[in-house]
């Protein structure tokens, strides 16, 4: 099914759009991305991916060519390329992608230059979020200018957090910018979700931060933990979400509870 298709007589929604987020790289932001969004569209929902990140692992973990694309999101927010040219189809049905190429490292110190330079983003996606139930932003491991158009396109947060030593290091600054565009830019920001990532249920540690963690935001912590498997971690080698690498490994039902979660949470 084509994005065309998908378009053609569909009512508004009441589009959540999430900014997957979290300064620190590795923690599993692109993999949440990929995995959350197929089990949602496995769901019948409509999602959108927005690949935000100059490494553009959302876009290759869904079996992108890179080096193929004609325009992606850089040419989107630097260039007033129409977004709906640039959106995709994936190997996932109901799953749509806006791609992201290593061209988008540069628009941090380009768009330093543009007028309404933090709301760029928002104002692309407005012409088209009502179309999907979800849209997911895959944040660059940064709080830069690109994270703050996520931060302004976005209604809902989405923090993945790694279960390892220093899991909360960073995260009172992502809070503090948060609250900052919250207060000034963007009212409707909300903390949706607390993600806990790489979980091994061999060692004291992890239970130990999924303890800190737990104590530090409460029920913002998604009851769905994320184990650390081999599975989710070939995936993207193969270009495809992990729920059609290997459906029943333990990384697969993992993010198939989540997106249940996700859609329970409203």
């Amino acid at each position: 099914m084509s994005y065309k298709d998908v378009k053609r007589g569909l009512p508004q929604r009441d589009t959540r759009v999430f900014a997957v987020i979290n300064q620190k790289g590795g923690v599993g932001k692109s993999t949440t991305v990929i995995n959350l969004s197929a089990c949602l569209g496995e769901n019948k929902k409509k999602v959108l991916v927005v690949d935000f990140d100059p490494q553009g692992n959302s876009t290759s973990g869904y079996g992108i060519e890179k080096e193929e694309l004609e325009h992606d999101i850089y040419d989107v927010i630097l260039h007033d390329y129409p977004i709906e040219n640039t959106i995709m189809e994936t190997c996932e049905e109901n799953v749509f992608i806006v791609p992201a190429t290593i061209q988008l490292a540069t628009a941090e110190i380009e768009l330093v230059t543009a007028m309404a330079r933090e709301s760029v983003l928002k104002d692309a996606l407005s012409k088209i979020k009502d179309e999907f139930d979800y849209v997911f932003i895959d944040c660059p491991p940064s709080l830069g200018l690109l994270t703050i158009n996520a931060l302004i396109a976005a209604n809902s947060l989405l923090i993945p957090i790694q279960c390892e030593y220093y899991a909360l290091e960073g995260v009172a600054k992502l809070l503090e910018s948060m609250q900052m565009v919250k207060r000034r830019m963007n009212p409707e920001l909300e903390i949706f979700g607390v993600l806990m990532t790489m979980f091994d249920s061999r060692t004291t540690l992890s239970k130990q931060v999924v303890d800190e963690v737990q104590s530090y935001f409460g029920k913002k912590m998604f009851k769905t933990i994320i184990p650390r498997n081999v599975k989710l971690s070939e995936a993207p080698s193969h270009g495809m979400p992990v729920i059609q690498y290997a459906r029943v490994s333990k990384g697969s039902l993992a993010y198939m509870k989540l997106a249940k979660e996700v859609v329970a949470r409203g």
